[in-house]
């Protein structure tokens, strides 16, 4: 089991939790190591002084402040320290706002937030269910790390979650970053923007976050298990140019029907979600949190004839995309062996 990055208390008015927070996410890039070419020779970062170019240890840096060009205020670790927000052990849940008011781009890494044992189930529980039929998150400070954060706790299906956000004066203005944005001209009755909606409507379907995957971390992994065998690689194909788009009308009208003749099915083959009529869907729905992961044991197990044990991990990967596996990744080598029969699968 994972081990909690924090731990300290949530107050919730007069309710005192113990909880740890946990990490939700994790990367699955394809890291790769900087070789010199023709050797597998490593290369390393040194810091070296940018006039004199000889290496400085670390006990020689400072942090400084430009406040001009060549002109720096040192500023001491010692200071720093100071300064530096306590070392407090507690999320104090200052407010509650609506969850459909705090906007997307406020939203920066999440965390789950678990009890810290189960003598707290029963206060968990009832947090949980309390922020989950309010439909409401809980605001607070988070001391962690020798940095305060600005965070959110809301409720999934089964845990807690808390968002740590950007503060607003870290968030740009888009029409301070984006050029040309266009005025809010479009007419609430103008048949464009009806047939706009009906696309949508069109082509609505239910998320599910398991239905889409790293394409390019695939197509890497498949690049680096043919290199090895000394293959050669068949590129992606190229990307269709650009539509000229002439009468926007007909555009949308010829979408809406395209849509409509795929029997409102994705490029996947999955049906859209029909909510009475092309309604739009009234009340809140659920949404998708992760699913736990399952494996389906075949209906007959093949002969086997080779000892998946032997191979590397991006052989291995290479046969779990050949056969489909879900969720293949995210996995280990050790979990991709088992994904793919145990100790041997059919040649």
């Amino acid at each position: 089991m994972a081990r909690p990055i924090w731990t300290g208390v949530l107050t919730f008015g007069l309710v005192t939790l113990p909880v740890g927070l946990y990490t939700a996410t994790e990367d699955h890039t394809v890291h790769f190591h900087q070789l010199q070419r023709g050797t597998s020779d490593r290369i390393r970062n040194k810091r070296v002084n940018e006039r004199t170019g000889k290496e400085v240890g670390s006990d020689r840096i400072v942090k400084g402040y430009e406040l001009d060009e060549g002109e720096y205020v040192v500023v001491e670790p010692e200071e720093l320290e100071e300064i530096a927000p306590g070392r407090s052990k507690v999320i104090d849940l200052a407010g509650f706002v609506d969850l459909r008011r705090v906007e997307p781009v406020y939203f920066d890494r999440t965390y789950y937030v678990g009890p810290r044992g189960t003598e707290y189930a029963q206060v968990y529980e009832l947090m949980r269910a309390a922020l989950d039929r309010s439909d409401k998150a809980g605001i607070a400070t988070l001391t962690m790390r020798g940095k305060e954060y600005l965070t959110a706790l809301r409720a999934q299906p089964d845990v807690l979650v808390l968002h740590t956000l950007h503060w607003a004066d870290e968030v740009r203005d888009p029409a301070d970053v984006v050029p040309e944005l266009p005025e809010r001209r479009a007419k609430s009755g103008s048949k464009e923007l009806r047939t706009a909606e009906q696309l949508i409507d069109a082509l609505t379907i239910d998320w599910d976050p398991a239905d889409y995957h790293d394409t390019y971390a695939e197509r890497v992994e498949r690049l680096v298990a043919a290199k090895r065998k000394g293959e050669g690689v068949v590129g992606e194909p190229a990307p269709p140019e650009a539509t000229n788009v002439i009468d926007l009308m007909e555009a949308l009208s010829r979408s809406v029907e395209q849509s409509r003749s795929r029997g409102g099915k994705d490029s996947s083959g999955k049906g859209g979600r029909k909510d009475g009529g092309g309604k739009r869907a009234v009340g809140r729905e659920q949404p998708a949190g992760p699913k736990r992961k399952e494996r389906k044991e075949p209906e007959e197990r093949k002969e086997r004839t080779e000892d998946l044990t032997a191979l590397s991990k991006a052989e291995l990967y290479e046969r779990a995309s050949a056969a489909g596996v879900p969720g293949r990744s995210k996995m280990t080598r050790e979990q991709l062996v088992e994904a793919l029969g145990g100790s041997g699968a059919a040649a």
